[in-house]
């Protein structure tokens, strides 16, 4: 897993990607996967951190980055770009992603929140990926679901964020060999 607070909120024994080992340990034991979420990063930050974070028995990179990109106005074509050049160097060493589709609020004008939401789509159909629609699908303004500041999953938000990430993931794991990422 490749990706921001989302994938390490509430904390980090306790969050989405705790919740997806859970069913793989029940229904595919022997895979790991392996949170490599960093609060705060954009997918400028994934692109550094990605060759650390993948190893050679990575088999499958779960790719979840772009929502700070869209709170701070990230420019769609650096967006675009820096997830193209993560899923670029990860199918190049054999890696399947599953990219995790973000939307980002009108703060930066409906036309950028409209050009944003297109991206994952676009790179989905591009690099033939399966695309989790919208991650935060059902949790996002949800305050039952999220935390304090409202923008972050509690546990019953990260259990409802791994049940929307479950079934394009499951199909990957069931036909893939090595760990997941």
């Amino acid at each position: 897993m490749l990706g921001d607070s989302l994938a390490v909120s509430p904390n980090r024994s306790l969050n989405f990607v705790s919740e997806l080992q859970a069913r793989l340990d029940a229904t595919h034991p022997g895979w790991t996967l392996t949170n490599q979420g960093v609060s705060g990063d954009t997918t400028a930050d994934g692109v550094r951190r990605m060759d650390a974070a993948l190893m050679s028995e990575t088999g499958i990179l779960v790719l979840e980055l772009g929502a700070n990109d869209g709170l701070r106005g990230v420019t769609i074509s650096t967006v675009e770009k820096n997830l193209s050049t993560i899923i670029e160097r990860a199918q190049s060493r054999g890696i399947r992603v599953l990219l995790c589709g973000m939307e980002t609020p009108p703060f930066n004008g409906f036309n950028y929140s409209v050009e944003f939401h297109r991206v994952y789509p676009r790179l989905a159909d591009k690099y033939h990926l399966p695309l989790v629609p919208f991650l935060l699908e059902g949790v996002a303004l949800n305050p039952d679901l999220n935390g304090d500041d409202a923008i972050h999953p509690n546990a019953a938000g990260a259990k409802a964020i791994a049940a929307v990430v479950w079934p394009y993931l499951e199909p990957m794991v069931a036909t893939t060999t090595a760990s997941v990422r």
